[in-house]
């Protein structure tokens, strides 16, 4: 029979204690975690507000915030600002909130065409910098997503199409 080798009790306490500090590293939360969770509750808190929606995909949400502020160095600072001016003005659609920031404040009325771009389209950016965040999630589908397919995706088997109906 072939000899075992024997596992020294210290060299198994240490493997252990290494798997036990990775994983409370990877579940510990970082410094900089609030802050940007604050800027992403903030974002989330104006994108209901120009939108109208209850809630959001907190995925969605996540990768929009990200792709808007990777594009625009203050835009957590604008989101802070128009949270302010929303909550200042009250619930307005967001075409009127546009149009009254246009004359006052044209960063942050390009901030609100940016944000409901992002969310009903999906894309974040314009012309060769256009980043597409979320497609089958944009909220463009929402209202016909019962009866519709998101273009691109077939409901049937492969070449269902080809079948006489």
């Amino acid at each position: 029979m072939a000899e075992r080798k024997r596992v020294s009790f210290t060299m198994r306490r240490g493997v252990l204690t290494g798997a036990a500090a990775s994983a409370a590293l990877a579940f510990a939360p970082s410094r900089a975690a609030p802050a940007a969770g604050a800027d992403v509750d903030t974002f989330v808190a104006v994108s209901m507000k120009l939108t109208g929606r209850a809630s959001f995909d907190p995925l969605v949400a996540g990768r929009i915030h990200t792709a808007l502020a990777r594009a625009d160095a203050g835009f957590a600072d604008k989101m802070t600002r128009l949270d302010h001016w929303l909550s200042t003005h009250g619930g307005t659609p967001s075409d009127v909130v546009t149009a009254a920031l246009q004359a006052t404040q044209p960063d942050l009325a390009k901030a609100v065409g940016s944000v409901v771009r992002a969310w009903y389209l999906g894309v974040v950016g314009e012309d060769e910098r256009a980043e597409v965040v979320a497609f089958e999630r944009a909220l463009m589908f929402d209202p016909v997503r019962d009866m519709l397919t998101v273009p691109s995706y077939c409901r049937g088997a492969p070449a269902d199409w080809a079948k006489k109906p």
